[in-house]
């Protein structure tokens, strides 16, 4: 249990800290210590806005709809894309067929997300494109590269 006096001392400590800072410590530095540039603090009413920004005006149930299609149908490409990786890699009679199953499937996902991101609520457009846009465009590139590599073997 605490005595009762631990919080006066925690109080008096306090206090004589104040007065030895004000009594050792000038009120302003001297000035050739003062910098000579002031860095801005910002302001509080810029720290919490309540004003809704861009981001915010999309309905967050449908963006997770479509969030969930599109992670779907990514998980199924890249799982297609790293079969006929594999067998274009180890130059198997199934190469083709597995490369051509990768590219049925891409399509299927480049298709959902362009309906999504041409769809008519720009808000949901841009969330999607913001999270998914950019794996879908490295799985083309995987893709194309695996293309390519076939050719030339």
């Amino acid at each position: 249990m605490l005595s009762r006096t631990l919080p006066r001392r925690c109080l008096s400590s306090a206090q004589h800290l104040r007065t030895l800072r004000t009594q050792t410590l000038p009120s302003r530095p001297p000035s050739s210590l003062q910098p000579s540039t002031r860095i801005p603090h910002p302001s509080p009413r810029r720290l919490f806005a309540t004003t809704p920004t861009p981001r915010a005006a999309f309905d967050a149930a449908l963006v997770e709809e479509k969030m969930q299609e599109i992670t779907d149908l990514y998980g199924t490409a890249r799982d297609e894309f790293e079969i006929a990786a594999e067998e274009t890699v180890k130059k198997t009679v199934y190469a083709e067929d597995d490369r051509a199953a990768a590219r049925e499937e891409l399509e299927k996902l480049r298709q959902a997300f362009k309906v999504v991101v041409e769809g008519k609520d720009r808000g949901v457009a841009e969330e999607v494109r913001r999270r998914v846009g950019g794996r879908i465009t490295e799985l083309e590139r995987a893709v194309e590269a695996m293309e390519e590599a076939a050719l030339e073997e």
